[in-house]
């Protein structure tokens, strides 16, 4: 260990640019550092201990890098905030998480205020002004900017929403290590992908934040040396500019954008040096065959994908294993193994399909505050979320399912039992199920079918009148697309509903049911 960790490196070189803000203000290593210290030293006034918690809702930037770096030598999770999240969806994860501080980003005042809940005043900062929270300069101004004393390494806690609704914090036991050497250990992760350490490399963050894996890469890319480089919002084109402006060797991305990329002008594609990427890494979401060949036909051996999740563990497919393995998602990590069951938790046969469980060596993980379903998803000490896919004869993964109820909407999870436990308190509806259909660009969208209550005309009007009683209590990505009335729902005698009787003629025609 010596040689790598944000810290350590800002403290050799500090002269490096570290991170560039979407409006391309350039941050040297030495500024992020003196900033993230000194938010330890005014958080430790506040009286934050090792194994508290912050959470932040920031844009993409250094706000919020600055919150990371923090937590990351303090010893403290650090929770980043999806920021299309409701006033009390906020309030749950702040609550939850046992947050310490809450920072909120002036632009998310709106649904970020009510997110503060129960939340004491002296706890609520803000990067720019927002009512009734301090501004972030009363915790920073006239602080030191040295190394604070008793460093240890902290996490993220990224929450994870579950199939019953309420997300859980993915919680990992802190290593007590020094930050530098637990920032180390994490770079693991990038050389699986063969990514080297130091300048001249930059990392563009195409995606938001609060996403673990977003986290995971930059952060990582970070304590490797690496420049950030943000985006506020994914536009194609922008991506092609930045990778030519910034000399840009890896991103992580997901399909969803490679298909936006590939329905640019011939012309667009044409126009910029991409000549320096090395590492574009993509998961998330299933990769469509054809997608994927046209990406490694435009960018060369440089399109690397992995399958894994928020809990640890998972594959990895260079460009050569996928041009031989056409489809897969990769084979295990050296530090990860894979098992593949039946209905009945036994391993099933090479080529046959069954719930995809996984296992990080050393890596042990909680949902906070529930152990039951920890242990629900656990078989000895392998986890799943409830993916179907099947190993081929070489170890290599293919996904033929997702578990039947998640949908996957441009790379993010959306699980359907949240959206209709709120449609269902609508007085006009009976019955409902909401499910994914096929969606040329975000892979899939999300319909609800209703049965309406008796009495109830169905139609335009009613759909209408139904999607806008979310208002204010469901962010607007997980609202349906669209809403289709049925007589009557196919349930069985016991209740269960059968949703795939349901999501099949939607899916009519297609090669994969995901």
């Amino acid at each position: 260990m010596g040689s790598l960790g944000f810290w350590r490196l800002a403290r050799t070189d500090p002269g490096w640019v570290a991170a560039v803000d979407p409006d391309g203000t350039e941050h040297s290593a030495g500024e992020l550092l003196a900033r993230a210290n000194r938010l330890v030293h005014g958080l430790r006034e506040l009286g934050l201990q090792p194994g508290d918690g912050i959470c932040g809702l920031v844009p993409n930037g250094v706000d919020g890098l600055t919150l990371y770096l923090a937590a990351l030598q303090a010893g403290w999770y650090y929770t980043p905030i999806n920021w299309h999240l409701t006033g009390p969806e906020i309030a749950y994860i702040v609550a939850d998480s046992e947050a310490k501080a809450y920072f909120v980003h002036e632009r998310y005042a709106e649904e970020g205020t009510p997110g503060a809940g129960d939340l004491a005043a002296d706890r609520r900062f803000a990067f720019g002004t927002v009512d009734g929270f301090r501004p972030v300069t009363d915790l920073t101004d006239g602080r030191p900017d040295t190394t604070p004393e008793d460093r240890t390494a902290g996490a993220t806690m990224h929450y994870t929403s579950g199939t019953t609704g309420r997300p859980k914090g993915v919680r990992r036991p802190l290593s007590g290590l020094d930050p530098d050497d637990g920032a180390e250990l994490m770079t693991f992760l990038l050389t699986l992908f063969g990514i080297t350490p130091g300048q001249p490399n930059a990392h563009l963050i195409t995606s938001p934040s609060y996403h673990t894996a977003v986290t995971q890469f930059g952060g990582t890319a970070l304590h490797m040396g690496h420049t950030l480089i943000y985006m506020d919002k994914w536009d194609a084109e922008e991506t092609l500019r930045l990778c030519e402006r910034y000399r840009v060797t890896s991103s992580h991305m997901v399909p969803t954008h490679f298909k936006r990329l590939l329905s640019l002008p011939e012309e667009a594609r044409n126009r910029y040096d991409l000549s320096s990427l090395r590492w574009m890494i993509h998961a998330a979401a299933p990769c469509p065959v054809p997608v994927k060949q046209q990406m490694l036909e435009w960018w060369g051996d440089v399109v690397y994908e992995y399958y894994a999740a928020t809990e640890g563990g998972g594959t990895l497919a260079t460009p050569q294993d996928w041009k031989k393995h056409p489809g897969t998602v990769g084979n295990a990590w050296p530090i990860s193994e894979l098992l593949i069951v039946d209905d009945y938790l036994e391993e099933v046969p090479t080529g046959v399909p069954g719930t995809i469980y996984m296992k990080m060596l050393g890596v042990r993980f909680e949902y906070k505050g529930d152990p039951a379903k920890t242990e629900a998803n656990r078989l000895r000490d392998y986890f799943t979320v409830g993916d179907i896919g099947y190993l081929d004869q070489d170890g290599f993964l293919f996904l033929c399912d997702r578990k039947a109820d998640m949908i996957i909407s441009g790379g993010t999870n959306i699980y359907p039992a949240e959206i209709e436990n709120e449609l269902l308190v609508h007085p006009k509806v009976a019955d409902v199920a909401v499910f994914g259909i096929p969606d040329e660009e975000w892979g899939e969208q999300i319909k609800a079918v209703i049965e309406a209550a008796p009495g109830e005309t169905p139609g335009p009007e009613l759909a209408a009148e139904i999607l806008g009683s979310l208002q204010g209590r469901l962010s607007k990505m997980k609202w349906p697309k669209t809403i289709d009335f049925i007589d009557e729902m196919p349930r069985e005698p016991n209740g269960k509903l059968l949703k795939r009787k349901l999501r099949a003629p939607y899916w009519e025609g297609r090669d994969r049911a995901i």
